[in-house]
């Protein structure tokens, strides 16, 4: 079966950056996603289209197909007095906040100075070119309830 809009992917797979450092992998047959449904980034989507179980690939996957390029707009000074007395602010913790129209964003703390803390929004994989090395273990249809859903469910169904 070939891997298409509504099917279920069970791939493994090694993510690195350009210079070969292991980013992330997932090579015990875990990592599933529903596709077509904008559950993975767009160039790494793109590239598995058309694949069927036992494929491997390598590809390279461009910043503007996967987390973006970095904006500058997405780092913003906040003064520490915003955050509560009692609040622990460390460079490099990550807390959620909202964005203008409401939506969740998660953001890092890159820097605390004379009174401000730095935060930055962008995904930290943004501005990064992405090396996968891909094998499609499975293909299947996915079921009503994860198409319903938009994502893949556990062995035992709907367990979110």
């Amino acid at each position: 079966m070939k891997l298409a809009k509504d099917k279920v992917a069970v791939v493994n797979y090694t993510l690195k950056d350009k210079d070969g450092e292991i980013i992330d992998e997932s090579n015990d047959g875990t990592f599933n996603y529903l596709h077509g449904a904008r559950n993975i980034i767009p160039g790494l989507e793109n590239a598995l289209e058309g694949k069927e179980a036992g494929d491997k690939t390598s590809v390279v996957i461009e910043p503007k197909d996967a987390y973006g390029e970095r904006s500058l707009e997405q780092i913003q000074r906040v003064p520490i007095d915003m955050f509560p007395d009692d609040a622990e602010i460390k460079e490099g913790m990550q807390f959620e906040t909202e964005s203008p129209d409401g939506a969740p964003v998660i953001v890092t703390v890159t820097a605390i100075d004379a009174g401000e803390v730095v935060v930055d929004g962008n995904h930290p994989l943004a501005g990064v070119q992405l090396h996968f090395d891909v094998e499609l273990i499975e293909v299947r249809d996915a079921t009503e309830q994860e198409l319903e859903h938009g994502h893949v469910h556990g062995p035992h169904g709907h367990d979110h």
